[in-house]
């Protein structure tokens, strides 16, 4: 039987980072993953160019029922950390919008990074392996029944993601063995997902699909409240774009309305009245100059106004209720894309059960979580990357602390 200082359960950005870091401690490490590729969701992010941090990442960018948990590993691992990383690989990038940074060429080139790390580290990688159990060994540590036999570990480090993009290797394995141990799960929601509408009632905007503009877009109560301005995406079945993702995130609840600012940069109804002192021109061309011309003619007939009317006829009330309208638009979605389009989870295993130090798990002494599998969820941006890294660097040196003074 092979005996290892760690095992790390999943090679995706959380597990490949924390091995090599692991690696490079001085540990002798193992690193597994069910999958035939390695890092397909590292590959496939950012549109193959990978969105790998956030300059302004921080506490506030991330949810979870324990909010102040992810402090600890984000402010001991930050994004000009992995930077430097970036930079010391010798990888291109380029900020595209918010603190979000890219790689100039591919995604390839973060995973080849990762792998380098690993190789640096001496880290055993068996891939594709499935673990088929866990269980602690009465004199410490925990013996693996794998697809490549049985191995023995002091430490065991589950970084198996969470539920999005099955097609990819998605899996439950993390939150099955955390619930194995006792450990409290946070209900798993797609995050960062598109959302639907019921079909009869979405039926008036079905045809704008394709249409994108900048709103503002909040929703949620109390701390749980999110409130982005961003861009907004018209589909056959719903809303899409990043306002939508970034506050799907926020739609703890199947009834909670989402409010919508169509025109954040201006007060239309102040604009029509005063337009209607001066204009000449009919009500929908004076509305489609401040509006896309397609949204603004599905929006008058909802409204049921003549946009051949000229303006100076509009009554004052109703430029009133229709500029009113475009700033609140409150609508309640009936569901969303799923795990299918989902780019991440929310939920998942409880920080009540974790160190916000270590990763450590409180009920089982040498078992940890990191990344994805964890009730921590980033915004859009590459703040779900920055938890990976720092999340894995926080256990990784854990993990080497605990070798030292075994």
């Amino acid at each position: 039987m092979q005996r290892f200082d760690a095992v790390v359960v999943g090679a995706g950005a959380a597990g490949l980072f924390c091995a090599g870091q692991a690696g490079q401690r001085g540990l002798k490490v193992l690193l597994i993953d069910h999958a035939a590729k390695l890092g397909e969701k590292i590959r496939i992010s950012g549109g193959g160019r990978c969105n790998f941090t956030n300059r302004e990442a921080g506490p506030a960018n991330f949810l979870s029922e324990n909010a102040a948990f992810c402090r600890s590993a984000l402010a001991r691992y930050t994004p000009q950390d992995f930077i430097k990383l970036v930079q010391r690989h010798g990888i291109a990038f380029h900020e595209k919008h918010k603190g979000q940074l890219f790689c100039d060429d591919s995604s390839e080139q973060i995973i080849r990074m990762l792998q380098d790390e690993c190789q640096a580290g001496g880290v055993t990688r068996w891939q594709p392996c499935s673990v088929a159990d866990v269980r602690p060994r009465a004199g410490g540590g925990f013996e693996l029944d794998t697809s490549h036999g049985p191995v023995q570990a002091r430490h065991v480090v589950v970084a198996t993601g969470g539920l999005p993009v099955p097609k990819i290797g998605a899996s439950d394995w993390g939150l099955r063995l955390a619930e194995k141990f006792g450990h409290a799960i946070v209900t798993p929601r797609p995050a960062l997902v598109p959302l639907t509408f019921d079909a009869d009632a979405w039926a008036p905007f079905a045809a704008l699909a394709g249409l994108s503009l900048p709103v503002e877009v909040s929703c949620g109560s109390g701390k749980v409240r999110g409130r982005f301005l961003e861009d907004l995406l018209f589909t056959h079945r719903g809303l899409s774009g990043p306002a939508i993702l970034q506050i799907s995130s926020y739609r703890t609840a199947d009834d909670q309305p989402l409010h919508i600012d169509l025109a954040p940069e201006i007060r239309l109804d102040e604009e029509l009245l005063a337009a209607k002192a001066t204009s000449r021109r009919q009500l929908g061309n004076e509305f489609a100059a401040r509006l896309p011309q397609r949204l603004a003619a599905t929006w008058l007939a909802r409204a049921g106004l003549d946009a051949a009317r000229p303006l100076p006829e509009c009554r004052d009330a109703d430029l009133q209720r229709l500029g009113r309208s475009v700033h609140d638009w409150q609508l309640t979605a009936s569901g969303d894309e799923g795990w299918r389009k989902a780019e991440v989870m929310r939920g998942g295993v409880s920080t009540r059960d974790l160190s916000s130090q270590t990763m450590e798990s409180r009920r089982v002494p040498g078992l940890y979580f990191i990344g994805e599998v964890v009730d921590v969820t980033g915004w859009l941006g590459g703040y779900n990357f920055q938890w990976a890294w720092s999340s894995a660097a926080a256990c990784a040196q854990a993990l080497a602390q605990a070798s030292t003074s075994a």
